[in-house]
């Protein structure tokens, strides 16, 4: 009997290998006493600590059922023969925020929320972690931090949005944005614009259509940190709750198996990943958060494999903002699963990458067929697909020396010349927009917005939004060192590198310059000479920081490039 007794408390002590405050003996009894009072029994100080970090909050619809979500993730991890324990992070809501100083802390929240749960998990010696994450930064932000960590943990998403509806039509948030820019140009009326902005959003869940929030999701699941089909259910679904609560008994799992996040995210989980987004159409904004988690993991990702695997995977997803329908249709029809299964037996996948289960992706998918349901139009074959090749393009030329990421859906054309009407802020860009000064023949060059210049490299979904509801989609081009929501969609370049704020040659450009992109040669090139732009460079002199102090400023100090994921590692 005494050498079971033994036995089991070896295998204990095996679980605990993050110097717990929660470990037994007469030292650790003021713990103990801490945590009575919360519900541990003197049992729970026998198990593997799993910590539930939720990100729920009242600031933004995508999180504010997360609370419930965390509570059978709980549930799950006590069912396994774990401890539960719920703790809070942050999050922001882009959609409100957008378009003001506000939006700055948006990226920066990416970075708050990996170190708040690191510190959490790393103070409390928890042995493994649920992070459950709704709206766009959330997502890396969890994964950064599991990365970092490399304790056992999956993430699970919140989940999408239900549509509205609007006078028949599916409606959300990017078709609000769409509606200013249509009500400047006197296509709507007040009432109409009232009218879609009472129906976008219904309820709990992230932003609708194949959005940073959903695409991210995908990329996770992809990747193997999320339970299969995790990414793709509804908000409030019976089939979240079963998520999350298997998702706390798949982390004791991962425990008893000791399966790390490192030993799932390798280089071919990252590949998966950016191909499960190519074929779904999704965010630029994948390319500066898988950059960042992969920089978490020590895996070395970098831009142009972007470019690789986008040369052989195609777009076969019909989802908004570039297609006609919103994420909830997706989940009707089956989900993520069947499209990864097509994409594994058209040898797209890594097969045998290990995931969260303790299987491997094929594993996963056996039972899973690679088909949807009949006449549906959500998703295309791979030999009729939407776009043959990727949507994500990374530019590079005299404009961007370190490149730039276009999301070239094909319907805005392939190339595009015009005239540079130049902006240091996008609030200036915008009331030029909504004024009608912006014609077609244009382009826009929002700068001062990157990581650095911002600081917090804002989202561009303003004045996206409005140069596509006034009807310029395909007249008028967008370049930025700034990024773009999910939502936003046209011709239109973002994380030009380097940024504007140290001198990138996005500085020099001036009103009346020629500039040309071309997504089938992949180059953006501002039209004067090396000695023009010398010249400019001598005069050229940086502009005062916005911030001095608090979180801004020292985002601004830490953060490096965007075109390494804009993350505050590197630089310490």
């Amino acid at each position: 009997m005494a050498k079971k007794k033994t036995a089991k408390k070896k295998t204990i002590q095996a679980h605990r290998q993050f110097s717990s405050p929660m470990l037994d003996g007469p030292d650790r009894a003021p713990s103990r006493a801490m945590l009575h009072p919360v519900g541990f029994t003197n049992e729970d100080f026998k198990k593997s600590i799993i910590g539930v970090a939720s990100t729920w909050s009242m600031v933004t619809p995508c999180n504010m059922h997360i609370n419930g979500l965390a509570k059978e993730s709980v549930k799950g991890a006590d069912s396994a023969g774990g401890k539960g324990v719920e703790f809070n992070t942050i999050t922001i809501s882009d959609g409100i925020s957008m378009g003001t100083e506000g939006m700055k802390y948006s990226l920066v929240s990416r970075e708050v929320i990996a170190d708040s749960i690191e510190t959490v998990v790393g103070c409390e010696g928890m042995d493994g972690v649920v992070a459950i994450g709704g709206c766009d930064k959330n997502m890396p932000g969890c994964m950064i931090a599991l990365a970092r960590m490399n304790r056992p943990g999956i993430f699970v998403y919140g989940g999408t949005i239900k549509p509205g509806c609007y006078k028949g039509e599916d409606v959300d948030i990017v078709s609000v944005f769409e509606a200013v820019g249509k009500h400047s140009a006197g296509s709507i009326t007040d009432e109409e614009l009232d009218g879609v902005t009472e129906a976008a959003i219904p309820g709990p869940g992230s932003c609708g259509g194949m959005y940073t929030a959903n695409t991210m999701a995908s990329a996770i699941e992809a990747m193997g940190m999320s339970l299969p089909n995790s990414s793709a259910q509804a908000a409030v679904s019976d089939e979240k709750l079963i998520d999350c609560f298997d998702a706390g008994a798949a982390v004791v799992n991962m425990i008893n198996k000791n399966i790390r996040p490192r030993d799932i995210l390798t280089k071919k989980a990252f590949e998966n990943a950016i191909t499960v987004v190519t074929a779904l159409g999704g965010s630029t904004n994948a390319v500066l958060h898988l950059l960042a988690i992969a920089n978490a993991a020590g895996v070395k990702l970098s831009i142009d494999d972007f470019t690789r695997i986008g040369k052989r995977v195609p777009v076969i997803a019909d989802l908004k903002p570039s297609g006609a329908n919103v994420m909830m249709k997706l989940v009707e029809i089956g989900g993520t699963l069947p499209l990864m299964k097509m994409l594994l037996n058209a040898g797209l996948l890594h097969g045998e990458c290990i995931t969260v289960t303790g299987k491997t992706i094929k594993q996963n998918l056996a039972k899973v067929r690679a088909s949807y349901p009949p006449g549906q139009t959500i998703i295309r074959s791979l030999k009729k697909p939407i776009k043959k090749d990727g949507h994500l393009v990374v530019l590079y030329g005299n404009l961007a020396p370190e490149g730039a990421v276009a999301k070239i859906s094909g319907k805005e054309g392939l190339s595009f010349t015009g005239t540079a009407r130049v902006f240091d802020s996008e609030e200036k860009s915008m009331k030029a927009i909504l004024a009608g000064r912006i014609k077609k023949g244009d382009v826009v060059v929002i700068r001062m917005e990157g990581p650095k210049g911002g600081p917090g490299m804002r989202e561009m979904l303003g004045p996206t939004g409005a140069i596509m509801g006034a009807g310029l989609g395909k007249d008028v081009a967008l370049i930025t060192d700034g990024r773009f929501s999910g939502g936003s969609h046209g011709f239109v370049i973002g994380h030009v590198t380097p940024e504007a704020f140290v001198g990138g040659p996005l500085a020099l450009v001036q009103n009346g310059d020629r500039i040309s992109i071309d997504a089938e040669k992949r180059e953006m090139t501002l039209h004067i000479t090396k000695k023009e732009m010398a010249e400019r460079k001598k005069t050229w002199k940086q502009p005062k920081p916005h911030y001095t102090r608090g979180v801004l400023a020292k985002y601004a100090k830490l953060v490096n490039s965007a075109s390494e994921g804009a993350v505050t590692d590197d630089n310490l």
